[in-house]
């Protein structure tokens, strides 16, 4: 492999672990943390593997008790290294032959493999300095606890695999099931033996082969090279060494190896997490929301105290001024809920509306959950349950915060309009008439009274100017008071609209800070986690 080549590779491997990191990170609290749990081992090892040295391809044996595994094992080597005893199992440390002693120090340190055993030239395998370390582990079948542990462990951790089976055997769960289907995705890095093939006759052994093939082929290894061998008869352990030796030139073990592992992994997050993407936070759901919650705080109610305070005080800044003064033993409505501000007042941290009852909460609950259900449709089901816990975690915040935006919000009380000034001079100007011509009145029948010249009146058509003055200023009044309550009217449905404007954009914050905002974050977490599963799995972009 070229150099450029291999950096090409461990770019592409560092993306796909950085992916795969990502959606581990992004699974948090979603996932099971078994699940979560095995990924950060696969990436811990990954960077350990990273960390040591590249020059070094580790090939471990794996078998069942009486594959032949070790025997096959020496067999390779041209040498004795492994034991071979007639009493199983055979094998229990693993062993290292390594070429190239320089830099696999701490390599099997990790590894935690104390036998290790400098090999010299073999021919067609690897020469001093080819830096092949071959392992002979344990019986994947052992019946010891230690073993078994053992091998599961350096299963994970070894560059390439080559299981060694034999023609009783090559059907054994205890492989298959165990081992070999669980790393399926491994196939560029696994070898497949079928050894002691010199117990079979002649013309079993290629139905035997086909057998092992179909098997391998139904786990998802129908590429992985399946090679005859036997120990005794040496044959087939030329192919093997080829086999192994073309693995170690190529030097792509250790990224197809890791690789492999990147891809296991992120295809355990897939399937934990379920297929599907969630239609995600829209506008009208929003909408709806907001609206639904608005009418649970009482917002109409607020919205009719706005209209009633405002009708109220424009009674008492233009009604007439005789009878004005009644308004003032009418409670105004908004400071009854403690909604009108006091110029001296910052600001209102609570209003009096009453508290949600039942019918209001479950309003609420309703309006939450059916916001949720819309956000989360057609997400896997353990994001869907992380939408709708992300939607309910504000759910006991939400009337006291709605109370607090409505009690903070401007409903402009103190605000009076243009007109009631002038209407207000207006009324004030025909009471002075009125009470101007009353007066006149009152000195002519005083000098009547007291028998004194009494000056002639100027009369309009007949009427006597002070009658005039005093019926114009009382009807004057009326009509204007009367024209003021529907101009009033109008005034205060419009200041209604403004207040609910107001109020509903006020609760819309609220919903938006407690239960859409989390929602949407819950949505772009499910939609980056997916990104990053279809990144580690390679089937994303590669910069």
């Amino acid at each position: 492999m070229s150099r450029h080549s291999a950096q090409r590779d461990a770019s592409r491997l560092q993306d796909r672990l950085e992916a795969l990191n990502e959606a581990r990170e992004l699974a948090g609290g979603v996932l099971p943390e078994e699940v979560l749990d095995a990924v950060e081992d696969v990436l811990e090892r990954a960077t350990a593997r990273r960390s040591l040295s590249a020059e070094h391809t580790v090939v471990g044996f794996f078998g069942a008790t009486g594959s032949g595994k070790s025997s096959l094992f020496n067999a390779v080597l041209g040498q004795d290294t492994a034991t071979v005893a007639a009493r199983r199992p055979t094998t229990s440390q693993p062993l290292a032959s390594l070429w190239k002693g320089e830099g696999s120090g701490e390599l099997l340190d990790w590894l935690e493999v104390d036998q290790r055993h400098p090999s010299g030239p073999v021919h067609g395998l690897a020469d001093a300095g080819s830096g092949l370390i071959l392992l002979d582990l344990p019986d994947v079948d052992s019946t010891s606890t230690a073993n078994r542990e053992i091998v599961q462990r350096l299963a994970g951790m070894v560059d390439v695999l080559v299981w060694v089976l034999d023609p009783q055997k090559y059907a054994d769960n205890a492989v298959h099931s165990g081992f070999l289907a669980p790393m399926s995705a491994h196939g560029a890095v696994t070898l497949v033996v079928l050894n002691q093939m010199d117990r079979l006759a002649t013309a079993d052994a290629p139905a035997v082969l086909e057998s092992l093939r179909a098997i391998l082929a139904a786990e998802g290894l129908g590429r992985v090279p399946v090679l005859p061998a036997s120990a005794v008869s040496g044959a087939g352990v030329a192919e093997l060494r080829s086999a192994i030796s073309g693995v170690v030139v190529r030097r792509e073990a250790l990224s197809q190896r890791l690789a492999a592992d990147v891809q296991a992994s992120a295809q355990a997050l897939a399937a934990a997490s379920g297929s599907g993407s969630p239609a995600g936070v829209q506008a009208g759901a929003a909408q709806r929301l907001a609206r639904e919650l608005s009418t649970a705080a009482n917002v109409p109610v607020v919205v009719a105290a706005v209209e009633r305070s405002y009708r109220l005080e424009a009674a008492r800044r233009t009604g007439w001024p005789v009878t004005r003064w009644l308004g003032r033993f009418r409670v105004d409505p908004l400071r009854r809920l403690n909604l009108r501000r006091d110029p001296a007042q910052a600001h209102v941290n609570r209003t009096s509306l009453p508290p949600a009852a039942a019918p209001q909460r479950a309003r609420t609950d309703s309006a939450v959950r059916a916001f949720a259900d819309d956000a989360s449709a057609g997400a896997p089901g353990p994001w869907r349950a992380a939408i709708r816990d992300a939607a309910r975690a504000g759910r006991e915040q939400l009337p006291n915060a709605v109370d607090q935006a409505i009690a903070g919000t401007d409903l402009q009380a103190n605000k009076g309009s243009w007109w009631w000034s002038a209407v207000n001079v207006v009324q004030w100007l025909a009471l002075v008439v009125g009470l101007a011509g009353a007066g006149w009145l009152g000195v002519l029948a005083g000098l009547g009274y007291l028998q004194l010249p009494v000056p002639a009146v100027p009369r309009v058509e007949g009427w006597p100017l002070p009658t005039l003055m005093i019926l114009g200023g009382v009807l004057l009044g009326v009509l204007l008071a009367i024209a003021g309550g529907v101009v009033s009217a109008a005034a205060a449905r419009l200041r209604g609209r403004n207040a609910r404007r107001r109020l509903d954009h006020a609760v819309d914050a609220v919903a938006g800070r407690l239960v859409v905002e989390p929602v949407r974050d819950e949505v772009l977490r499910c939609e980056a986690f997916a990104k990053a599963v279809r990144k580690a799995t390679g089937a994303g972009p590669h910069p």
